[in-house]
């Protein structure tokens, strides 16, 4: 039933996008019927519950009862109740939201930072948290007010204190799992402040920052395998919702009538979550087009999903996000794009293509290739956030990293016109640039992927580039990894990077969070978190490959999650704090 069912993506596949056997093998069981039963996979085949039983022991080996949503254990290592007044969350030291401002940066300044470069040297892990019943810890961990908000593969978000790691609040929000950042603002009555974030069934939560009690809730797509990576961005009373979807791996089944999907961009009223406008980057919707040979009917246009934040330009009244590639035939809209629109009306103001002919579906690498359009593309879409930049003398440029491994320089103020090219990476289905550089005012710092299967030591590298020339100052290979031999091992580096005055981090798939000097690239720090921790919540926890979100540092502290069984890297479940000597 495995090999029928399952193994044609997670064990033959060549991508690595689903986790392998072997991972697999190392959750509890419930974690698996869970997937089995809620999960995308259902969308790939219908199984009974006595064969859902039987994979779940076929890969884990231990007894498996009737299935029921697997509850997160009683909470351990709650703060104490107080009766002091809640602080300001927006006024003291802070990493809000994916790249901590409008423009999607990921530079942290330093007042905000509280952590100088001569620090980073003495950082210690000060305490570990551990997410239950979650085979990855993806989440962004955001930080307001000396508290933590972050979500979780097991669909929870938790609310935790900075300095201690104990629990305010634990919020269940999806059973697919939340993993956008959260963003936090300013709310009304007795909700002074509001969370909001998207999870993994196309919906938007808000919730009481202090209390965790849900406020609203809305769905703002409704198709089956829609979802919300990237963390919603909040601007006027406005939250401006990227929707991604996880369509295009389910066309690896031949039967899987490939694909109806488009992605989109909501937006909603913050104080009440009302819809005020939607618009799809492909305007068209998907239409029948033909049978591929195993009998399926295919669909198109299809495509196009937003991973990434959305960035606000505030000069021109104007969101900026980057697409993904498109699923199938034919090929239509605002596929691996950067795309402008009016963040009143919701109308595309220009859409800058910088790839033609991209498309692509896991179908195209199982073997069968019979839902794989048919001029296959090289998956060379956008996962990271675009970010704007004034240079010195007052020109303004979009920077843009691909999978192609290209840096795009565009001009915001004139459509989107292309400045410059600089190539970074190779460039591959997992490679080039995956989920996005940080750019201080004058350099951006750009980590590639290229993983390969096949020699965990390639890949990897972090770089420098002039913003106002694109000239490269300073590469720094990936450090061999010390993990050779081991399942999920690599030098690949596709998580996002943090920058903060004279110190950029960036993170492995060897599970290795290195700081970097922005000057010249010397190595300031290098921890390993690929290990067992103890944990603040009495949470069995384990240290990965880190993957998607990048750290956020804020009031002196840095905070990071390490665990991403997907994507040839190793499954873990544990957020880490750091500060300096630990204290």
């Amino acid at each position: 039933m495995f090999a029928k069912h399952c193994a044609r993506c997670h064990q033959t596949d060549q991508t690595g996008w689903a986790a392998r056997r072997e991972a697999l093998s190392k959750l509890p069981p419930e974690v698996i019927q869970a997937q089995l039963h809620i999960g995308p996979m259902t969308m790939v085949a219908t199984l009974t519950e006595a064969e859902k039983k039987a994979i779940t022991y076929f890969l884990t080996r231990k007894p498996v009862g009737a299935f029921k949503l697997p509850a997160a254990p009683a909470p351990q290592g709650l703060c104490a109740a107080s009766n002091s007044t809640p602080p300001d969350l927006l006024s003291g030291p802070r990493w809000n939201g994916w790249g901590v401002d409008l423009t999607n940066s990921r530079f942290q300044p330093a007042e905000m930072a509280g952590l100088a470069a001569g620090q980073i040297p003495r950082l210690k892990l000060k305490w570990a948290f551990g997410f239950p019943l979650a085979p990855a810890a993806w989440s962004q961990p955001v930080v307001a007010g000396g508290r933590v908000f972050v979500g979780s593969m097991n669909g929870a978000v938790y609310s935790i204190d900075a300095a201690t790691g104990c629990t305010y609040w634990i919020y269940q929000a999806s059973p697919l799992g939340v993993r956008s950042a959260v963003t936090v603002g300013r709310g009304s009555g007795a909700s002074r402040f509001v969370v909001y974030f998207g999870d993994l069934g196309g919906a938007v939560h808000a919730l009481d920052a202090f209390t965790g009690k849900a406020l609203w809730k809305v769905t703002v797509d409704d198709h089956p395998i829609a979802r919300i990576t990237g963390a919603v961005q909040l601007h006027n009373d406005r939250l401006f919702v990227p929707v991604a979807s996880f369509e295009e791996g389910l066309a690896g089944n031949p039967k899987y009538a490939c694909c109806t999907f488009r992605g989109s961009v909501a937006a909603l009223d913050a104080a009440t979550g009302k819809q005020l406008w939607k618009t799809y980057m492909i305007p068209t919707a998907p239409r029948p087009t033909q049978k591929n040979s195993a009998g399926t009917q295919l669909w198109g246009p299809s495509g196009a999903g937003i991973w990434g934040a959305p960035t606000i330009d505030t000069k021109r009244g104007l969101l900026y996000v980057a697409t993904g590639d498109q699923y199938s035939d034919p090929e239509e809209g605002h596929g691996d794009s950067v795309v402008a629109i009016d963040a009143n009306s919701g109308k595309i103001v220009w859409g800058r293509k910088l790839l033609e002919g991209d498309r692509w579906n896991v179908g195209c690498v199982t073997g069968d290739k019979l839902n794989c359009p048919k001029a296959e593309g090289p998956d060379h879409d956008f996962g990271a956030s675009p970010i704007l930049q004034t240079l010195a003398n007052g020109n303004r440029v979009l920077l843009a990293g691909q999978k192609s491994g290209v840096l795009h320089f565009l001009d915001p103020d004139r459509q989107g016109s292309v400045i410059r090219q600089v190539r970074i990476g190779k460039g591959g289905v997992l490679g080039g640039i995956e989920w996005g550089p940080g750019a201080d005012n004058n350099r951006i710092f750009v980590a590639i992927s290229d993983l390969d299967f096949k020699n965990p030591e390639a890949g990897g590298g972090l770089t420098a580039v002039q913003i106002a020339t694109g000239e490269k100052v300073w590469h720094v290979p990936a450090p061999k990894p010390g993990c050779l031999g081991q399942k999920g091992c690599s030098a690949a580096q596709p998580s996002a990077v943090t920058v903060i005055s004279n110190a950029v981090f960036s993170g492995s798939l060897d599970g290795h969070l290195r700081a970097y000097s922005t000057d010249q690239g010397r190595l300031l720090w290098d921890f390993d978190t690929r290990k067992p921790f103890s944990t603040v919540n009495h949470v069995q926890a384990q240290g990965g490959s880190m993957n998607g979100a990048g750290p956020t540092v804020a009031g002196g502290m840095l905070f990071v999650n390490s665990g991403y069984g997907f994507f040839g890297g190793a499954p873990g479940n544990v957020l880490l704090a750091f500060s300096v000597d630990g204290r």
